[in-house]
């Protein structure tokens, strides 16, 4: 059960590391005015969603303590960033407050994910 553990942490940090990566190669064009949400913050916030919640599973069915606080404080934040990215995943460009919400979102996710004991 420890190696499935591990694979789904994995791909949730590949799913996070896509959420963030597609924002930090937009900062230059949100700039500009015309940064976007890429498909693969798209991808990567579903991932997280999927994998998120195998985890949780995971865990459970292991008999291992879920803190079910912090997990639905993280799936919360991470309903509104998927929200947020899915509704707006086709405009050529972004309002700049929205775009750094999605950001700040993100950050906040991994610091709870790594902080919260």
């Amino acid at each position: 059960m420890d190696v499935l553990i591990n694979v789904f942490v994995a791909l949730h940090i590949i799913g996070i590391a896509s959420l963030l990566g597609g924002f930090l190669t937009q900062m230059k064009a949100m700039g500009a005015g015309t940064a976007r949400f890429t498909p693969a913050m798209l991808h990567g916030a579903l991932t997280m969603l999927v994998t998120g919640v195998a985890l949780v599973g995971l865990n459970q069915a292991d008999d291992q303590t879920v803190n079910n606080i912090k997990i639905g404080v993280k799936l919360a934040l991470l309903i509104v960033i998927l929200g947020l990215v899915y509704v707006k995943r086709d405009e050529e460009k972004v309002e700049k407050g929205m775009f750094v919400t999605v950001g700040a979102l993100t950050t906040v996710n991994i610091f709870i994910a790594t902080l919260w004991t």
